[in-house]
């Protein structure tokens, strides 16, 4: 009989059918070795697990995550059509396919505005990231400015200050809902005129046009109403000219009543440019 790992076999003898079989002598213990078992090791001995880096999923377990469940649809299937589509993300994702080099050329070209290349260049990739971008950090650099500048008049004049919270909520209504109402008011326009042209290159256009007023922001801090005057007007003026300039060559189709369009186009901006100051760099103490 075998117990505890050890085989022996008892000196004896044993009968049967009418003989005897002589008794084997006892050779002794005989040890049995078992081999090690891997289940009896953990962990195992080679380096594994996700901090060593050497752990790799079950192949299996790859494909599960990695390929659609047989019978079910992708999620481009699953994709609404038609107008439907216009209130899904993925119908805004080519708009923000741009890299940080694409968005600081298009800034670079748009204070250039004599070019008159741009929209030639973001003809078949316009953006709405930048747009975007540079309209919130519009948002708030004029709002923090436009704070500080009322602060520090306080400040001189010694008289007690408060801040306004409504200059980021003017400022968000101000610049968001320009850089969308007026190009789309102007794609409504153009179309009507034969002269059409893509409402995401309008926003493009119009969004990169504001970058200016961030660094005019920036120089408003300057304490001289005359100073401030000057800087907002180049800023308008040049914002204006960017725009102007880029739409005069698709506007000249519209017939002779071009002029007219590009010269309100060009007033618009001038407007938005004095607003800016009348609201956030005019302080009254």
């Amino acid at each position: 009989m075998m117990s505890s790992g050890y085989t022996s076999i008892d000196n004896q003898k044993v009968s049967g059918g009418g003989g005897s079989v002589p008794a084997v002598p006892d050779p002794g213990h005989v040890t049995v070795k078992f081999a090690e078992s891997n289940l009896q090791t953990f962990p195992p001995s080679e380096t594994q697990g996700k901090i060593s880096g050497g752990y790799r999923p079950p192949r299996d377990a790859d494909d599960s995550f990695s390929k659609p469940a047989s019978g079910s649809n992708s999620s481009e299937e699953q994709q609404p059509s038609g107008w439907l589509r216009t209130f899904t993300v993925a119908a805004y994702k080519p708009y923000f396919d741009v890299d940080t080099s694409d968005v600081l050329e298009r800034i670079k070209d748009s204070l250039f505005p004599f070019k008159g290349s741009f929209n030639e260049k973001t003809s078949s990739n316009p953006d709405l990231y930048g747009p975007f971008w540079i309209c919130t950090t519009l948002i708030f650099v004029a709002a923090a400015i436009g704070t500080f500048v009322t602060y520090v008049a306080h400040k001189v004049q010694k008289k007690e200050w408060d801040y306004d919270i409504n200059m980021v909520t003017w400022s968000a209504g101000l610049f968001y809902g320009y850089s969308m109402v007026v190009p789309l008011g102007l794609y409504i326009i153009l179309k009507y005129f034969s002269a059409p042209s893509g409402l995401v290159q309008l926003w493009c256009l119009y969004g990169y046009s504001l970058f200016v007023f961030i660094p005019a922001s920036c120089l408003s801090i300057i304490p001289y109403e005359i100073v401030r005057w000057a800087v907002v007007g180049v800023a308008g003026f040049m914002s204006a000219t960017f725009v102007a300039l880029n739409l005069r060559a698709h506007i000249t189709s519209a017939g002779e009543r071009w002029f007219l369009i590009v010269a309100g186009i060009f007033l618009l901006q001038l407007g938005l440019a004095v607003v800016l100051k009348m609201y956030l760099f005019t302080v009254t103490v």
